[in-house]
Order: structure tokens, then sequence, then C-alpha cells
């Protein structure tokens, strides 16, 4: 018990001294997570929205490999990504291994079949016949897709919140295609596995709680977004 109080001492003096490796680490994680989830929305929600409106041959199989996504290990996504990135990859010449770019490739992978799920089952409980009515007064197909956003904004952020928890807790794949490197790309949950390892437990206990924290608050907005009551 002792070591988790001196772990809590540990964040409040980090936090309070502004230690600058803290703040950068923080920084990085904030920045790599939101943008693997923002590429997860862009590419995710009209995805899960093609998936829920229209009826074609293979449908079943790629909402079958989305569900398996939605639980895919992250290990097996950071094997994957370092497998294309490796130097004798397909994409080796690119030269990404071992950088943020190769974390956000790995996050992506790993948010975007919670995206898809998520917003596959919100436009799916939008009344047919509301789209239906749509069509029949004219509306072309951007305005129908603002409809649906609209009407589904609360499992749509859901997604955002799931794709970015997916992202930011993510350890295994960053690891193993980002390498933990000292000032390019360690992140909050690679730096506590290797204070762990080093044994500084304080310092990981810190780490941690920077973490939780950071994932609250911007859960916290937006929570706070998703349940705000429309104007009426």
């Amino acid at each position: 018990m002792d070591l988790i109080w001196d772990g809590i001492r540990e964040a409040a003096r980090l936090w309070w001294a502004g230690d600058a490796e803290i703040i950068e680490i923080t920084l990085r994680t904030l920045a790599i997570s939101s943008a693997a989830t923002a590429l997860a929305l862009v590419i995710g929600i009209p995805v899960g929205a093609v998936l829920a409106l229209r009826r074609f041959w293979g449908r079943g199989l790629l909402v079958a490999a989305v569900n398996t996504g939605m639980g895919m290990p992250p290990v097996v996504i950071g094997l994957l990504v370092a497998l294309i990135l490796w130097r004798t990859g397909p994409l080796g010449d690119l030269n990404l291994i071992y950088t943020p770019t190769a974390m956000v490739i790995a996050q992506l992978l790993l948010s975007l079949p919670l995206v898809v799920g998520f917003s596959l089952a919100s436009i799916q409980s939008v009344n047919p016949r509301l789209i239906g009515q749509m069509w029949a007064m004219g509306a072309n197909r951007w305005q129908v897709l603002w409809l649906l956003i609209r009407e589904t904004r609360l499992g749509l952020l859901a997604a955002v919140m799931a794709g970015f928890g997916a992202a930011i807790s993510e350890v295994g794949a960053s690891m193993q295609v980002g390498g933990n490197l000292a000032g390019e790309t360690r992140v909050l949950t690679t730096a506590t596995v290797l204070e762990t390892g080093r044994g500084n437990f304080e310092v990981a206990i810190a780490l941690s709680l920077v973490l939780v924290v950071l994932a609250f608050l911007v859960n916290l907005v937006l929570t706070t977004v998703q349940q705000r009551r429309p104007v009426t």
C-alpha cells in the first residue's frame, strides 16, 4: 500500500514541478492517439454507413470481419504492421518502422473496427422510413448522410470514445512498431512498462495516473457533448 501512495506522491511532484519529460511524453501520447482516432473516424463512419444501408454480396463476411477486429489482440496488429513496415517488408523503403507514423497506423487499425462497429449499429437503429422520406423529398447523398449523423450522434460519439480509448491504452503494438525510443516514440503506456521493468514502481504508478487522468479528461469532454440536450 505504501508503494501506491509513493506513486501518487511522485505523480503529484512531477505535475507540480512541470517535469519536461512527462509533458513531452504526454503530448506525444495525445498527438498519436488523436491522429489515429481522427483517421479511424474519417474512414470508419462512411464504411459503417455503407454496411448499414447497403445489401451486397459479401456484406456478412465484412460485418463478421469488423466484429472480429473489435476483439483483435493488439500484438497481432503490431506484428502485422511491423512485417509490412520492416526494412525487408512491402513498405520498408518508406522507413516508417520505429516512428510515430508507424504507431499511428497500428493504433488506427485497432480503433477502426470499433468505429465501424459502433457506426454500423447506430445507423442501423435509424428508422428506414425516415431515410426513405429524405430521398423522396429530393435530398442528395450528402444531405442524407448529414441527417444520419445528426440522428445517430450519441452512438457516433460513443464510437469516438471507444476508438480513442483503444488507441491511448494500447501498449503491445506501439512497442512493436515504435520501439519505445526516448524523445521519439515513447508514450505513456510504453514508458510505464519500461519503468516497471526497471523496478521504478513509483514512476510507473505516476505515469499510469497521468494516463488515466488524460483519458478521463478527454472522455469527460466527449461525454458532456454526448449528454447535452439538444435545443428545441
